[in-house]
């Protein structure tokens, strides 16, 4: 564990910006007493907050004022260049000043993508940036699916990234096991697909660097059969939505159920460790916070209308990223597959 942490917090973002961001933020460094937030923003509007929840004198929690705010329904390219002085952007320049070790955000996401990439820069050698999250299987290891709509069209060798980037970012929590890859298909046969998705399996199946198990299908994502799905933003982002409006579809239906009659009421009352077990295990708020991987920095974007628990979920998965130095070893990582490549023999034959 890390000595001491900083992490910058965009506290205007999202559909409820400081009421659930500052709840969040006072658990947190009550939680973690190493960890110090750069809570960006109006002052003013922060100050009240705080001082509501009798936090104003907390010596870990420090305001860095912002005049300007990204709203959700800005155009990206509008937030990056008129909105220098926005809580986004200020977090994401702390990161890049070195001030702060990661930033957490559940504003507008577009805008997130395209000021992060431009503050602060890709890690030599990947072409793109990944949206990646952890989300419940079968099993007790979540499966981590990416990307989720930072790239709406990939070719092979961006996915050919992804598949690294989630490999290393799921084998810190594997259990000493390399993580598996998948490829998210329409089936799971090797004539099934694309080119693009062909060539990407062509070249995972190439590398060392990927324990790559095969392509898998949209019924196997929660199966355990993979660690790591790795799709196009589209698909992912698509699939990842579905999914939760499904787990709501069936708690809803659930819920009702119960109260149309006394019997179920009680049997509800007898099973209801059993229920609350598997809510944990599904609940959304947990699995909060996905990371942009592939940036000189630690960006994790919160879902814009996080509640207060899921804004704390987003600010832990930063934590962890942090401590686990997710960035150093994703460099570490595409340094070794350009040397590898270098000294691959068909690279010999060329010189």
């Amino acid at each position: 564990m890390l000595t001491h942490l900083t992490i910058a917090l965009d506290m205007m973002g999202g559909d409820y910006g400081p009421r659930s961001s500052i709840p969040a933020a006072i658990s947190a460094v009550y939680k973690y007493p190493n960890l110090t937030l750069l809570l960006c923003g109006d002052e003013n509007c922060i100050s009240d907050a705080l001082r509501k929840h009798k936090a104003d004198t907390h010596p870990r929690l420090i305001i860095k004022h912002c005049s300007e705010v990204v709203s959700n329904n800005c155009e990206p390219a509008q937030a990056l260049r008129n909105k220098k002085d926005s809580s986004m952007r200020v977090a994401l320049d702390l990161v890049k000043n070195k001030q702060a070790q990661a930033c957490v955000s559940s504003g507008n996401t577009g805008a997130l993508l395209l000021i992060a990439h431009f503050v602060l820069k890709m890690l030599p050698g990947i072409k793109r940036p990944a949206l990646i999250s952890a989300v419940p299987t079968e099993k007790k290891q979540p499966v981590y699916l990416l990307d989720l709509g930072a790239n709406v069209h990939c070719d092979a060798q961006t996915l050919f990234q992804f598949g690294i980037m989630g490999s290393i970012v799921a084998g810190e929590t594997c259990k000493g096991d390399r993580p598996k890859v998948c490829l998210l298909n329409i089936g799971s046969e090797d004539i099934k697909g694309n080119d693009t998705i062909k060539e990407a399996a062509n070249m995972m199946k190439a590398t060392p660097h990927i324990n790559y198990t095969g392509f898998c299908e949209g019924s196997d994502m929660f199966s355990g059969k993979a660690d790591v799905v790795v799709c196009e933003g589209f698909v992912g982002n698509v699939a990842l939505k579905t999914c939760e409006g499904i787990a709501k579809l069936i708690m809803h239906k659930f819920t009702k159920a119960l109260k149309k009659r006394f019997s179920y009421r009680l049997l509800a009352v007898l099973l209801s460790p059993i229920i609350k077990k598997l809510y944990r295990r599904v609940n959304p708020d947990q699995y909060n916070g996905a990371s942009l991987v592939g940036l000189r920095g630690i960006v994790v974007k919160s879902h814009g209308n996080a509640s207060n628990k899921a804004f704390l979920a987003a600010i832990e998965e930063a934590i962890r990223e942090v401590e686990k130095q997710v960035p150093e070893k994703i460099e570490a990582t595409f340094e070794q597959i350009a040397l590898d490549e270098e000294h691959s023999p068909s690279s010999l034959e060329n010189h």
